[in-house]
């Protein structure tokens, strides 16, 4: 085993002095004989200690043309004058210690003198390769801290391996620690959150010093050896929390975002957000943050990154958007005279979604399968009911284009929404904040709103509504006629569910793929509609006690007539299907564009 203190001197002359003039004298009692230039600092030095050990100045004495030889120039020395001081430290014999911090120069300069075996036993190659071997690979912290040191050097420490035997070495030590950290969490279970990570990947806060380049080599290390991938995320979103800091929330709203040709920092930024994204582990038993993806596809989109970094960004966040918030959607669009959020990239994360459903559909599997991690009908519903939401939020920016706001809406298909409140509402919200919008564009936006799927709310609202076109208004009061209609007469409307029954049964003309597909189709239709019954039962259990407690309130003696008025109702309530009563609430607002109950309105199904 090698000490930290390898060079050691085991006779120092007392005579020996260094002093900092222009000309380095190594020993200031003896006169020296040659003079060596390096990055322009000259050494005064003797020619026999050098040429014993450097093959390099031993070839350049003898092939001078001059055999008393005088001065000679180093260029383009690893390491610079100071790591050439200690080469000819050692070159004397003199006392010094290598360090993690000059091991890998001390090893390059090695190799640009030369200074090998053949020339004397125990060279500084074999001397530094011996440290390498027995003290740096040994310990992750100590090679990173060499690896770190190779940034400055030139490509000659890329011939002689040490970055690769760095890399490696991190690999494999970060590789224990996962075996070690196994042991760990079974001590932390019981003890705190914070404990539990702060006695798991230590090393990940070391990384982060490296360079990029550096950085991606030893996370490849990292996967081919088996690190687990939720410590290689947890690394990469250490180290782009370090190395993206000066991306901050003031540029993202400024106006003279957009420059002309970036700076250099941006594009060494830019090529950061890239090289991370291409790091993340794709096994789908890594979760990465969501959170993190959307401030990830921010920075890709601000430093305008590659395409296709941007692409995969939003094709990991459609893998889940059922798990999205509302505020995470809201991305700040950078382009100047464009709308104030970045639409266009919401639209292709929905559009990628819906290929995964359309995916999952075509799939050739059993009727109950899904898959796992499959979005299924219960995430569609909720992906829907979160599109409205982010309708309803971009819809007052005044630069939103009515293309825009209707390809967001048709994106969606008929069953990825219960109940038609939500679009409503984000229609009726673009309607006020766009007044300016010709009589043809507003019937083509209402047009994407389904009457009938609207809850009597809504539709007491859309019914005084004078921002909506005749059409649409006289629609709505139909429906409801209809509605009121259907729910006195205890039919089920339109006789919707019982077509979609009969429907059902599969032709014998029909491949059994194209059967399930149908089958499956039917059954979600099927889904839907119940989940409408259960909305318009809930809507008339309502009117029923808000009808028991005006009753109560006129008469506080008309028991006899409000229970045979409750059992009528109650009856209409089981048999009726999905039409309701119109009558108008009392002591209820109708529901407007504004404020914060309409906003906060939720539709859920069970």
């Amino acid at each position: 085993m090698v000490s930290e203190n390898l060079l050691s001197s085991s006779k120092r002359s007392p005579t020996t002095k260094f002093c900092n003039s222009f000309t380095t004298r190594i020993f200031s009692d003896v006169a020296g004989d040659i003079t060596i230039v390096v990055d322009g600092e000259s050494f005064l030095l003797h020619k026999f200690p050098l040429v014993s050990r450097s093959g390099k100045i031993r070839k350049m004495v003898a092939d001078a043309k001059d055999s008393n030889i005088s001065k000679l120039k180093l260029c383009s020395f690893p390491g610079g004058p100071h790591t050439f001081e200690l080469s000819m430290k050692f070159c004397y014999g003199m006392n010094f210690e290598i360090t993690t911090a000059n091991v890998a120069h001390l090893r390059c300069a090695a190799e640009y003198l030369e200074m090998t075996e053949d020339y004397r036993e125990e060279n500084l190659i074999a001397r530094a390769e011996t440290y390498l071997n027995e003290i740096v690979v040994q310990s992750l912290e100590k090679s990173v801290e060499v690896l770190f040191t190779c940034e400055m050097l030139p490509p000659v420490a890329e011939e002689v391996g040490i970055p690769n035997k760095c890399i490696e070495a991190i690999a494999i030590n970060a590789c224990k620690e996962q075996l070690v950290s196994g042991l760990s969490r079974l001590d932390c279970d019981s003890e705190s959150t914070e404990l539990k990570s702060g006695c798991l990947e230590w090393w990940v806060e070391d990384l982060s010093v490296l360079g990029i380049n550096y950085y991606q080599r030893v996370i490849c290390a990292m996967g081919r050896v088996g690190v687990r991938p939720d410590s290689i995320v947890a690394s990469i979103m250490h180290y782009a929390q370090t190395s993206l800091k000066g991306i901050g929330k003031c540029q993202i709203w400024n106006p003279a975002r957009m420059k002309p040709s970036p700076s250099v920092k941006e594009n060494d930024q830019s090529i950061i957000v890239e090289t991370l994204v291409s790091l993340m582990p794709t096994d789908k038993s890594s979760s990465i943050p969501l959170n993190f993806l959307f401030g990830m596809l921010r920075m890709a989109i601000m430093l305008d990154a590659a395409i296709a970094c941007r692409l995969e960004l939003e094709r990991r966040i459609a893998f889940r958007l059922e798990m999205v918030s509302l505020d995470d959607l809201l991305i700040p669009s950078v382009r100047i005279g464009d709308s104030l959020f970045d639409v266009d990239t919401v639209h292709r994360i929905l559009v990628n979604f819906l290929q995964r459903v359309e995916e999952e559909e075509n799939e050739d599997c059993g009727y109950e399968s899904e898959g796992i991690g499959s979005p299924g009908h219960d995430s569609l519903l909720k992906v829907g009911r979160l599109i409205d939401s982010y309708l309803a939020e971009i819809a007052p920016d005044p630069y939103l284009s009515l293309q825009k706001f209707i390809a967001m809406i048709e994106i969606l298909p008929d069953y990825a929404r219960v109940i038609d409140d939500g679009l409503y509402r984000a229609i009726d919200i673009y309607l006020k904040a766009h007044p300016m919008l010709s009589e043809h564009e507003c019937k083509k936006l209402c047009k994407l709103t389904d009457c009938q799927k609207l809850s009597q709310e809504a539709c007491n609202h859309a019914a005084q509504n004078d921002r909506l076109p005749v059409q649409m208004t006289v629609q709505v009061l139909y429906f409801e006629q209809l509605r009121l209609k259907n729910a006195l007469s205890g039919s089920s409307g339109d006789g919707f569910l019982s077509q979609r029954i009969s429907s059902g049964v599969p032709s014998a003309a029909m491949s059994p793929r194209d059967n399930y597909a149908s089958l499956r189709r039917e059954n979600r239709e099927l889904k839907l509609e119940i989940s409408r019954m259960r909305v318009r039962l809930s809507e008339l259990e309502k009117e029923q006690r808000h009808m028991k407690q005006g009753m109560i309130d006129k008469s506080g003696n008309g028991r006899t007539f409000f229970t045979s008025l409750s059992k009528g109702i109650g009856r209409i309530a089981i048999f009726s299907g999905p039409g309701g009563g119109r009558r108008q609430k009392s002591g209820r607002k109708p529901r407007g564009s504004e404020g914060k109950t309409g906003r906060s309105r939720r539709h859920s199904v069970s």
